[in-house]
């Protein structure tokens, strides 16, 4: 059996996966964890790396991925991440 490099969270909404082991996570960027977990458009899990911290908007260290929605404020909300908005001719089809 392999060891397990990550802890899960389930309270009630999508798994959260945390590879923070070793590493404390603020008790306010939990809440703001469990909060995301439990948004309908989650896909499969939230990927919590070890730099998490609580955000305005989003957790920052946190993968959260969505199907059919999008979450600018989950995108590039630490500064220096190197995200950036850029208009496109794009659509959603």
């Amino acid at each position: 059996m392999q060891p397990t490099t990550h802890n899960i969270i389930q309270d009630g909404g999508t798994p959260i996966k945390l590879w923070t082991k070793g590493v404390p996570v603020d008790p306010k960027a939990h809440d703001q964890l469990i909060k995301a977990s439990k948004m309908p458009f989650v896909y499969k899990w939230l990927a919590v790396m070890p730099d998490v911290h609580v955000g305005i908007g989003a957790t920052i260290g946190t993968v959260l991925p969505t199907k059919e929605a999008i979450i600018p404020a989950a995108v590039g909300v630490d500064i220096g991440c190197g995200m950036m908005a850029v208009q496109t001719t794009l659509t959603a089809n």
